[in-house]
């Protein structure tokens, strides 16, 4: 895997923007700075989940993608549960010199740091080493630039489970004074581990999920049917069990997602489970809603609108992405059919609430414009102060209307489905998607759309 490049495999694809990519990184060799509607190969590589970094003050943002070594995959038939998030990191200085970014032949898991640099269009990476099995789960501290948690596969005694663990990167990641991407290449580093959360009365971990306002010492973790609230130590070195529940009902239930809101001062948490759709209160550990059958099919993945407290959007196999009101959840207050296939991932902006990505089985990305049910349904108001009385009444009357939602690109960089999709902390306008191909993928919302909300 080398290159970034803004064109596709066979030719540029429409995308409803009308722009090329910002930049992608494709599996494979491929010629730097293809021609238009040129071909070359893609080899498909096994990725299993990637996260985001931001470099705050300059230009740059990091993407660390993370896959197994195509060579440790036993058979086809894991489940591939690619998961994105974002996370804060400290100031740093601008990314190393460029370097292609290939696979190897380490026997380990691999956590690849991307760093992208946003003027220059330029894709830099560093290697780190999980040495204790393949990764199907990432999340990153929101108060820890350094610390994060991983859920991988384990085996013992010819069973497989998946476990979890937190993990600290070298300090030399840190402080971004860390060797060339091409040294790092050639001579990784292993992540030092923290400490293990240790399940084995719970089953195998789903995911592990960071208190999203709080100071990095307070875990979620959905394993099997149960949910465990952990501590942290100050040193990151022990977690242990504060409270917990188990999930009942008939059948084998199991937990498929989750996400912690940053509302209510982050004491309630969604969970996903077959085609329902669960509220937690954390402090009780009970159940606060239940939205059964909220999709079709299984319900995949679930983000929080960032600015609205009581709305929740939700996606799965039935191909539709789903907006809830949890106060009210005899039915959605909108839902979009625009994916053919199962949608895995739906992402919020985290600044404009009306922007919201899906990504899904069709291999394609779709930025949605859903006004009508963000913070701002009638657009932004200008300050009655810059107004003059003509335009005072033509406002007036353009503030009753609400904006109607719309569809405002679809982007076909991507030839296989598409796992995982995310926004930049560091800039609102831009955004990454991953494919099981192993095509990540950097787009710009467009910049006419950008004004629009600005202005």
């Amino acid at each position: 895997m080398t290159h970034f490049a803004s064109l596709m495999e066979n030719g540029v694809k429409s995308r409803g923007a009308g722009v090329p990519p910002v930049c992608q990184i494709v599996p494979g060799p491929i010629t730097p700075n293809p021609p238009p509607h040129s071909n070359y190969p893609v080899q498909p590589s096994e990725f299993i989940c990637i996260a985001i970094r931001h470099k705050i003050i300059t230009s740059c943002n990091n993407f660390c993608s993370v896959w197994s070594n195509p060579r440790l995959m036993a058979s086809s038939d894991f489940q591939l549960s690619k998961k994105v998030s974002a996370r804060l990191a400290q100031r740093d200085g601008l990314p190393r010199k460029a370097c292609p970014f290939e696979e190897d032949g380490w026997s380990y898991c691999q956590i690849h740091i991307i760093d992208f640099d946003d003027e220059n269009n330029i894709i830099n990476k560093s290697v780190l080493l999980h040495q204790v099995g393949e990764i199907w789960h990432m999340s990153a501290s929101p108060a820890d630039k350094s610390v994060l948690t991983t859920c991988y596969n384990t085996t013992s005694d010819s069973r497989v489970a998946t476990s979890a663990a937190v993990w600290r990167m070298p300090k030399e990641f840190e402080s971004g004074t860390h060797e060339s991407p091409d040294d790092s290449s050639n001579n990784p580093q292993a992540l030092e581990l923290l400490c293990h959360l240790d399940n084995a009365a719970q089953g195998n971990m789903a995911c592990v999920l960071w208190e999203p306002m709080g100071d990095g010492k307070r875990l979620v973790s959905l394993a099997d049917n149960h949910v465990a609230l952990w501590d942290l130590e100050a040193s990151s070195t022990k977690a242990t069990v504060s409270s917990s529940a188990t999930l009942e009902g008939k059948g084998q239930l199991k937990f498929t997602s989750g996400k912690w809101s940053p509302h209510h001062n982050c004491t309630q948490l969604a969970t996903a489970n077959d085609t329902a759709i669960r509220g937690w209160d954390l402090r009780s550990m009970s159940q606060i809603y239940c939205i059964e059958n909220a999709h079709g099919q299984l319900a995949r993945d679930l983000d929080f609108n960032p600015n609205k407290q009581y709305y929740l959007a939700s996606c799965g196999d039935d191909c539709k992405v789903k907006f809830w009101d949890v106060r009210s959840i005899g039915e959605p207050v909108k839902t979009l059919e625009e994916h053919s296939h199962w949608v895995w991932s739906v992402r919020y902006n985290h600044s404009h609430d009306q922007l919201v990505l899906t990504g899904s089985s069709d291999s394609r990305v779709i930025l949605s414009n859903m006004v009508s049910i963000s913070s701002e349904p009638f657009g932004h108001l200008a300050d009655e102060d810059d107004l003059s009385d003509g335009e005072d009444n033509h406002q007036e009357e353009k503030s009753k209307e609400p904006l109607q939602d719309s569809i405002i690109a679809t982007y076909e960089e991507h030839e296989d489905s598409v796992y995982a999709v995310e926004w930049s902390c560091a800039d609102p306008w831009l955004f990454a998607s991953l494919s099981y191909d192993g095509r990540l993928v950097i787009n710009r919302v467009p910049r006419a759309l950008k004004y629009r909300i600005l202005l």
